[in-house]
């Protein structure tokens, strides 16, 4: 029986990775976050390694709050960067497959194609300059490790794009929403899903993408979200991205080519408002 450790238990992906275990249960888990295990401690992450014999080490963890990590720099490199570094090495130590997972900020959003893993990257902001970093230390200190990138990810989880736009829609009667900045959301149980095929087959190393199928803004997005919950009151306007200043600077364009996912893993990957539609149907069961 193989022992896997999933970080960041408590976050979107992680609550997934613990809804979809119930589905391979010919694996022994253990869901931490930072209670259970702080994997900015080098020391605890080889101990709990050890200790309890883990073969696949799933990071979900990671600072994702994008415009106050230009001020939390040190906070964010700890966590996105550095823990990323000590559970490649406690990996590498005891033998395990290590699957990191990252974001479309490492790149800059220039491109007008879907971004292939071989891209080069070029982040704009602390949150993606700090991914990147994790992403190099994943792949250097692990020699079985899996780098997976993902883009506008949502759930039935936490707090994310897909409640905020359905609260907005319930409390406002008119919304504005970037139009101009394209790209694909992610169903969090969809890439856990993938993630769980990459755990049955077998870490292939190296940099892979993940999102749902299909291309759209975040006004097309909310114009979904509100579509599938059935509001008909609340009017969304598009908005310029100079229209809403952020601290950090969000790609334009972050569409991302995932070719070498299907291939390497012979998965097929949902369209985008098919798994829209899922997630809130979930939400409102």
């Amino acid at each position: 029986m193989k022992n896997i450790l999933i970080t960041g238990a408590n976050g979107q992906l992680g609550n997934e990775m613990r809804v979809l275990s119930a589905e391979y249960p010919e694996y022994a888990y253990f869901f931490t976050d930072v209670a259970e295990l702080d994997i900015c401690n080098e020391q605890a992450v080889m101990e709990f390694v050890q200790a309890n014999d883990i073969h696949v080490i799933v990071n979900c963890a990671a600072y994702t709050a994008v415009d106050k990590a230009e001020e939390n720099v040190e906070l964010c490199t700890k966590l996105n960067a550095n823990a990323v570094g000590y559970l490649a090495k406690a990996a590498e130590a005891y033998g395990a497959e290590f699957i990191q997972i990252s974001t479309d900020y490492v790149f800059d959003g220039t491109a007008h194609v879907p971004y292939r893993e071989s891209a080069s990257t070029c982040p704009n902001s602390v949150y993606g300059h700090t991914k990147l970093a994790g992403e190099q230390n994943a792949l250097t200190l692990c020699s079985r490790s899996m780098v997976i990138r993902t883009a506008w990810l949502y759930s039935t989880f936490g707090n994310n794009f897909v409640k905020t736009m359905i609260r907005l829609g319930c409390e406002r009667d008119s919304l504005g929403v970037i139009f101009d900045q394209v790209g694909t959301p992610t169903y969090a149980r969809d890439l856990a899903r993938a993630i769980f095929v990459a755990i049955r087959q077998g870490v292939v190393p190296g940099v892979y993408h993940f999102s749902n199928e299909g291309v759209c803004s975040w006004y097309d997005f909310t114009k979904a979200i509100h579509r599938l919950a059935g509001f008909t009151d609340c009017k969304v306007k598009p908005l310029h991205t100079e229209e809403y200043p952020t601290l950090a600077k969000r790609p334009h364009y972050s569409v991302l080519d995932k070719t070498k996912i299907k291939e390497t893993y012979h998965i097929e990957i949902p369209y985008w408002m098919d798994s829209l539609q899922s997630c809130i149907e979930e939400l409102e069961a």
